[in-house]
């Protein structure tokens, strides 16, 4: 796969997670956290920020790896 192509793919990728993520988090949040108190929304919105960076973290690693070199 040509790199260009690849990193278009890529970013698309991570755009795409990011916004359905966000919406998800807000929904749970809105369905969930309603009656919670101050404390709860922080720990969520704590933890649900940083958790959508393990999938981006996959999709980073896969537009690093180097395609395989043809062997001479």
């Amino acid at each position: 796969m040509p790199i260009r192509l690849k990193k278009l793919i890529g970013t698309f990728l991570l755009v795409a997670l990011v916004i359905v993520y966000a919406l998800v988090a807000s929904i749970v949040a809105v369905a969930q956290l309603a009656e919670s108190g101050p404390w709860a929304h922080f720990l969520f919105f704590l933890l649900s920020g940083m958790l959508w960076v393990l999938p981006a973290m996959g999709i980073i690693k896969w537009l690093i790896l180097e395609p395989p070199r043809p062997k001479s």
